[in-house]
């Protein structure tokens, strides 16, 4: 520890002396200003020296195996029970750091360490944390955190641990595995990102339809966090698990926190919005970061219909090459009220299945006055760092709005301007093109699950 100061204090040497030269004896004003800059960039710089000295690994133990139980939970809590773990992925686009997903009190939890241990020698190496609380937590006490830790240079850790201390026992500790450590090459081009399932949801019918909808639109992979449905939605969600659409990560975050189904703090004792929902995207991301080639980031009563293309694939690779170096592709939300039907597509079997048919619902609302239409993205995902709900907070790269002649959100829901006549809403029927094989896969689907 003293080598490095002394080694900090020789490499501020050369500087001290040209400050002494420059600064010393009586000066002019500009001098004495350009001084006063010089002073406060060497300070600075000693600073960031010091602190990233602070956060580098320093060896605790040596000569153990790698013990500690590995938790398999999708939501960890630490002793603090201000500290909720998800998971932790390996993260080397800037320097090699073990970058952690989780939930923090945003005022309570001021600092956490990384304990890894180093296999085959079990050297046990301890690293300070960054904790990065995202900045869209809209008023709520808990927010979506990122908790990075530089890793040991001289070894690749398979599992990490998080303690309060930088003193403890590992044994005691629970393990995490470190995800993404190997890179692997695109198992799928569209992966959809939907958080978080809740409410005891029974939107079946709707529910297949969006799921047939993507998989049209060219999307093999669906990532739901569930925290909870009616026991007729667990059999769908149980057939495209089979069929291997579905993946389920479980979500019981109201287990660890009063949790609101309102996306802004109501003063109302809650700990989180939307029951965690930013967390859950930004751990969606990072999960399928170096097996798929786009994510994509909706909600289940949302779909992103392309109109200059049939499907995704063609749409992405026409957008990519219109904005070479994007990342982010924003697609305006658009509202298509369920109370406004047409008798169009009244297929009598569907009658008997809970949900709303989106077929039956073709009339937009139309823009409001100064009301801007929300957004939902299809992403790069090695290109983003942090996200919330309507854009991503910090990625590398640029962020397009698609043009609403290129694309839109259908977005099928109660409506936001219910006032309006149906002679005010706009009649789209974009959705029909997909008709014959939507109705059909639909059926099959019915027909093996709920009917």
């Amino acid at each position: 520890m003293r080598q490095h100061k002394l080694q900090g204090q020789r490499n501020l040497h050369p500087h001290l002396d040209t400050f002494k030269m420059l600064c010393g004896g009586k000066k002019s004003y500009f001098v004495a200003a350009v001084c006063v800059i010089i002073l406060t960039s060497m300070v600075t710089l000693s600073y960031l020296r010091l602190q990233r000295f602070s956060h580098l690994p320093k060896i605790i133990q040596e000569g153990s195996r790698c013990r500690g139980k590995t938790t398999n939970s999708t939501i960890t809590a630490l002793k603090d029970n201000r500290t909720f773990i998800i998971s932790p992925y390996f993260d080397d686009r800037e320097s090699k750091v073990t970058r952690v997903i989780g939930i923090v009190h945003h005022e309570d939890v001021k600092q956490l360490y990384c304990w890894f241990c180093c296999p085959p020698d079990g050297k046990i190496y301890v690293s300070k944390a960054k904790i990065d609380v995202h900045s869209d937590r809209f008023g709520f006490p808990y927010g979506a955190a990122d908790i990075v830790c530089l890793e040991p240079e001289n070894c690749d850790p398979t599992h990490v641990s998080i303690h309060q201390s930088p003193r403890g026992n590992i044994d005691q500790l629970p393990r995490f595995e470190i995800k993404n450590r190997k890179a692997e090459t695109f198992s799928v081009d569209f992966t959809v990102c939907i958080s978080a399932m809740f409410g005891n949801y029974n939107n079946v019918l709707q529910f297949i339809q969006s799921m047939e909808m993507y998989k049209i639109l060219g999307v093999q992979k669906v990532v739901i966090y569930k925290n909870n449905c009616s026991h007729l939605m667990e059999k769908v969600l149980k057939f495209y698990v089979e069929e291997g659409t579905v993946e389920i990560i479980p979500w019981p975050i109201n287990s660890h926190l009063k949790v609101s189904s309102k996306w802004h703090f109501m003063q109302d004792g809650t700990h989180i919005g939307y029951y965690g929902q930013i967390t859950a995207l930004n751990d969606c991301i990072y999960r399928n970061m170096q097996r798929s080639k786009f994510v994509v980031l909706n909600d289940a009563d949302e779909i992103i219909l392309p109109l200059k293309h049939p499907d995704w694939k063609s749409m992405m690779s026409s957008l990519q090459e219109q904005n070479p170096g994007t990342g982010v592709f924003l697609f305006e939300n658009h509202i298509f009220p369920e109370t406004i039907s047409t008798h169009m597509f009244n297929i009598s079997s569907w009658n008997t299945v809970p949900g709303v048919n989106i077929l039956q619902h073709v009339h937009r609302e139309p823009d409001r006055k100064d009301v801007l239409n929300p957004k939902k993205m299809i992403i790069d995902p090695r290109k983003v760092i942090q996200t919330s709900v309507h854009s991503v907070l910090r990625a590398y790269g640029n962020s397009v709005n698609v043009p609403m002649d290129v694309a839109l959100i259908y977005h099928c829901r109660v409506p936001l301007q219910g006032n309006l006549p149906r002679e005010s809403l706009i009649r789209d029927t974009t959705l029909w093109r997909y008709n014959l094989s939507l109705v059909m896969n639909v059926n099959k689907v019915l027909s093996q699950t709920v009917l």
